[in-house]
């Protein structure tokens, strides 16, 4: 089984840019589709950015398109977020999750077989 190790996050104005990233143990990442999700207390969890197995490929929410980048090093079982231009909307407590299948459908994070990493807190103030 993966365990999912998160870093980064914290607080910035908006504007600002901030870097998420988790590092696997326990098994390689390569044969999973990674993802990033986030959460507002009270809120329902909501899909933020994913990549395919290789990298080559990368989805992402309609409000965080353009602003952010998810990137993935199989070599260093390494999945990565740069946050730009942040908003204070973006504000929420973000997972690293991975998922055992090749398919987006659902995207990682998105079914009860996936796993989590313990969440960072991004905030963002005006």
């Amino acid at each position: 089984q993966i365990q999912l190790v998160q870093s980064g996050g914290g607080l910035v104005q908006a504007g600002g840019s901030l870097r998420l990233s988790c590092a696997a143990s326990g098994r390689t990442l390569s044969s999973s589709t990674m993802g990033w999700i986030r959460q507002v207390l009270g809120k329902e969890r909501e899909f933020v950015a994913a990549v395919s197995l290789t990298g080559a490929t990368a989805y992402y929410e309609d409000s965080v398109k353009g602003r952010f980048t998810i990137t993935r090093d199989n070599a260093e079982d390494t999945v990565s977020q740069q946050m730009n231009s942040l908003k204070p909307t973006d504000t929420a407590v973000y997972y690293c999750a991975a998922a055992i299948r090749t398919t987006m459908n659902p995207y990682p994070g998105g079914s009860a077989d996936d796993c989590w990493g313990e969440g960072s807190q991004v905030t963002v103030s005006e």
